[in-house]
Order: structure tokens, then sequence, then C-alpha cells
């Protein structure tokens, strides 16, 4: 009889253990178990880590956040040097761009955690051939303050370094919920948040990352309703909509040349002088290192950048 109690309980321990192992949902990290730490990613997979010494960033941001949350890092894309400036050590490489990533330099590093995007499709091609190298991979996606705040979350949580959750995110989420708080307007402003690269410019939305800080902050974005902005840009539709901000984000290596086209493809036009944003020199070049680059620990510098074009300074 006691054998038989002995069985039960030791089958009773193993499902509650199976339970509370990496069934979270994404972003949700599960329990800190003796095998390893487990969580979801945005693929949906369940990952095991087991204190990662030798991770390898796939995107500049990622390398950020991994250093924001107190790790250290083997490899990293370029843009984690070119874009970011980041303050590596000599013994950290580079495994080539995000959007193209060495392969081959991935595995030669060994490393025992990839960090990559979810949305970005050179990122998903490398899943199934780094799985056959052994190497443990976690994908992320993140567009807004929450995504990073989920992110650097389960980054502290890896690394044991929940002090850092706290000065990296929980504290910046204080700073926007402050300046959101004193961003009021009687009428909300309209505006028009552009992208331009040497080909000319287009719209954004507010689910986009600076659109969604607009929208936060009272903006109306007129590409929202007229969606027709967001395939090509369309004299007739903004002097239609006659926004009362432009914002303009320089996108690609070539801000010049971007710039240049601009202003002979879209500013030459004789309406584009007529527009109520120009005309009340609303017409705004933003900093793409915090509207274009994921500003990650400095989101909040972001919000308090556009409140102060929009309701001045607090």
């Amino acid at each position: 009889m006691k054998k038989k109690t002995m069985v039960y309980a030791m089958m009773f321990f193993m499902i509650v253990n199976m339970l509370t192992g990496c069934g979270k949902r994404s972003g949700e990290p599960a329990a800190v178990m003796p095998e390893g730490y487990c969580f979801t990613d945005a693929l949906g997979q369940e990952v095991t880590v087991r204190k990662p010494e030798r991770v390898v960033a796939l995107m500049g941001s990622f390398a950020e956040v991994w250093l924001s949350a107190g790790g250290s890092l083997a490899g990293v894309t370029d843009d984690a040097f070119d874009e970011r400036g980041l303050e590596l050590t000599e013994e950290t490489v580079s495994v080539g761009k995000y959007n193209s990533p060495n392969v081959e330099k991935i595995i030669a590093l060994n490393p025992d955690l990839v960090l990559l995007s979810s949305v970005t499709k050179e990122h998903a091609a490398l899943k199934e051939v780094l799985k056959q190298a052994g190497i443990t991979t976690a994908y992320f996606k993140v567009t807004y303050f929450d995504d990073y705040l989920s992110m650097l979350k389960t980054c502290t949580e890896i690394t044991g370094r929940e002090e850092l959750y706290e000065k990296n995110g929980v504290a910046v989420k204080a700073e926007i919920e402050e300046i959101l708080s004193g961003a009021k307007a009687k009428e909300p402003p309209s505006v028009l948040l552009l992208i331009t690269y040497s080909g000319g410019a287009v719209a954004q939305n507010s689910e986009t990352m600076t659109g969604k800080i607009l929208n936060d902050l009272g903006c109306k974005n007129v590409a929202d309703e007229n969606q027709s902005l967001l395939k090509e840009f369309n004299m007739e539709s903004i002097v239609k909509e006659d926004p009362d901000y432009i914002f303009v984000i320089p996108m690609g290596n070539d801000d010049a040349l971007a710039m240049k086209n601009l202003k002979e493809g879209i500013e030459k036009n004789p309406a584009w002088n007529g527009l109520t944003a120009v005309k009340n020199n609303r017409y705004i070049l933003l900093p793409k290192e915090k509207f274009l680059y994921k500003p990650n620990e400095k989101w909040g510098e972001s919000y308090q950048y556009i409140s102060e074009i929009l309701y001045g300074k607090k």
C-alpha cells in the first residue's frame, strides 16, 4: 500500500512540474526551474536557457536591450556599431548586417543564445538552421514601448538582474506616464507623418512606432482615415487633409539624398507651400535616433521631444 502511495505521489509531482513549465503566453516568463529558465517567444516557441554567457544579437536594438539587462555579447550585427555606437568589448565580433546575417559566423561563435526578430524574414529563415546546429534561439517583436518593456523583463529575468528592469523599464514607464498626463489639448492636432527615402516619401499611420507616440500624445493622424496615403504620396489628398503638423523621418544611410529628393520631388509643388503646417513652420524633421531606431531605455525622451513641439516645455 505504501509503495502504491509513493508511486501516485511521484506521478502527481511530475504532472505539476509539466503544467508549471514553459506553457506561458508570449512575453510572459515561466518560473525559474532547476533545468533552466523557461519562456515563450514571439514565434510561440518554448525557450529554455541556462545562464547564457555567449549571446549573439541580430539587431542593434536587441543588443542594446541585452546590455541594459546586464548581459554581455559575443556577436552583434553591424548596426550595433554603426547606428547604436554601443560600448562593446574587443572580443565582440560582427556577424554581418541585421537583414543579411552570416550564419557561418554565428555558428562559429558557438553561442548559447541568439536573439532574433520575429518580423524580419531573414531571421525567420535561420530558425531551422540554428536549431540543427543545436543553438538556442529566441524571437522577439518590438514595435512599441510595451514590447520593449516585455523584452527587457524577459532578459533581466534571464540574467537575474531584475533591478535593471526597474531602472531601464519601470522608471521609463513612469516618465512616459507623467509626460502623457500633461499632454492635453482642447482640439487634437492633426498630423502627417512621413518617412523619406532615396526613392521618395510615404506616410505612416498610428500603428508604427512614431505613429503610436503621436497617437498617445493626442494627435489625429490623417493617414489613419485616408489610408491611400500609406501606398503612395498624394499631394491632392494632403492638401485636402491640411494637417496642423507635418513630421518627417529620414530613412536609410543617406539622409542628404533623402532630403534632396523630398525638396525636389515634393517641396517644389506650389500646393506644398500653401499647407497650414508649412506656413506656420510646423514642418519638422525628426531625428532618426529617436524616431526611426528603437529608443529602448530612452523611449521617454522620444515622447518628451514630441510633447514639447506640440504643447511646449513644462
